[in-house]
């Protein structure tokens, strides 16, 4: 996959269906808008769009998913992730998604 655009945000890391959920990062409406509108022929089954996601300078493949309930696009954070970057629920931090 060859990565071009680079969207950046600041979020706060959630965690679905809690205990043993999946963790989430929300990526605002206005940008989640922007890239469906402008590359959502690049998405696969159910709104899954592969992308590199970058956080505190750890880099990743991963894949953002539109949430067609809120509008917004979500991003999964692996275990393997949450570790290498400390990350915790409810943390704010900077992440950088490469399309």
């Amino acid at each position: 996959m060859k990565s071009t655009i680079k969207f950046t945000f600041t979020s706060k890391m959630w965690q679905d269906n809690e205990p043993f959920g999946w963790f989430f990062v929300s990526m605002t409406k206005e940008m989640s808008s922007e890239i469906r509108q402008y590359f959502k022929n690049q998405e696969e089954g159910w709104g899954r769009m592969k992308v590199v996601a970058i956080v505190k300078e750890i880099e990743w493949k991963t894949s953002i998913w539109f949430d067609t309930k809120r509008n917004i696009y979500l991003l999964p954070i692996k275990a393997e992730i949450r570790k290498k970057a400390n990350l915790k629920v409810d943390s704010e931090f900077n992440i950088s998604i490469l399309l």
